[in-house]
C-alpha cells in the first residue's frame, strides 16, 4: 500500500488526465475551422470583385470598340453613323455642302435625280443624265448593301427617291443625303425596305 502511494505521488502532473484537456483540443480545433472559413470568404470576395472588374472591362471594352465604329452626323441633329464602309467619301462630303439649304438645281419640281447628278459630276462623276430616280438603278456598279459613298435607290408612293449613303444606323437602315426630301436638301435614315439598289458611282 505504501508502494502505491508512493507511485500516485511520483506521477506527474502532466501524466494525469484532464477532465478539460477534450473540451480544449475540440475548442482549438474549432477555431481553426473558423478562421478557415473566414479566409475562404474572403477569398471569395476578393475573386468576385476581380470578375466583376473583368466583366466590367469586357463590357466597357465593346463599348468603346462599338463607340469607335461610331460618329455623330455633322448636319442631321446628332444623328449616328458607322462609318468605314470604303466609299468614295468625296460624294458624301459634297452633298453634305447642301444639307439644311432648298432646292440649287434650278428644277422646280422632282428634283432628287437633277441633285445627285449635279453632286456628282462636281465630285468628277458621270452621271445619269436623267431627272427620274429610277434610272440610276441601271447606273455604275451594283453593291449588295449600303456603303459610304454609295448611291441608294428608294420607292416611294407614286414615283421614286434617290440619295447617297452617308452612313447606317442602329437598326442596319442606311442614312441618306438627299435632294427633295421636304422640299430641301435633307441627311436622314430611311427604311431598309425601301431600298431598292445600291450602286457605287462611275
Amino acid at each position: 500500500m505504501g508502494a502505491a502511494m508512493i507511485a500516485a505521488t511520483a506521477t506527474p502532473a502532466s501524466a494525469r488526465p484532464h477532465h478539460g484537456s477534450g473540451h480544449h483540443a475540440h475548442r482549438s480545433h474549432g477555431g481553426h475551422h473558423t478562421a478557415r472559413v473566414h479566409h475562404h470568404r474572403r477569398l471569395v470576395a476578393r475573386l468576385s470583385r476581380w470578375e466583376r472588374g473583368v466583366a466590367r472591362v469586357r463590357v466597357e471594352g465593346v463599348a468603346d470598340a462599338q463607340a469607335s465604329l461610331m460618329m455623330p452626323g455633322t448636319a442631321s441633329g446628332g444623328m449616328a453613323m458607322s462609318g468605314g464602309f470604303g466609299g468614295d467619301s468625296s460624294v458624301v462630303a459634297a452633298a453634305r455642302s447642301y444639307v439644311g439649304g432648298g432646292n440649287p438645281t434650278g428644277r422646280r419640281s422632282l428634283w432628287c435625280a437633277r441633285f445627285m447628278n449635279m453632286v456628282l459630276e462636281r465630285t468628277g462623276h458621270r452621271g445619269t443624265g436623267s431627272d427620274m430616280a429610277r434610272s440610276f438603278a441601271s447606273y455604275g456598279q451594283r453593291v449588295s448593301g449600303p456603303q459610304v459613298g454609295a448611291i441608294a435607290v428608294m420607292s416611294r408612293r407614286g414615283g421614286g427617291h434617290v440619295g447617297v449613303v452617308s452612313g447606317v444606323d442602329a437598326q442596319g437602315n442606311p442614312i441618306v443625303i438627299s435632294g427633295n426630301y421636304g422640299h430641301r436638301v435633307r441627311e436622314a435614315a430611311v427604311s431598309r425596305g425601301r431600298v431598292y439598289a445600291y450602286v457605287m458611282p462611275n
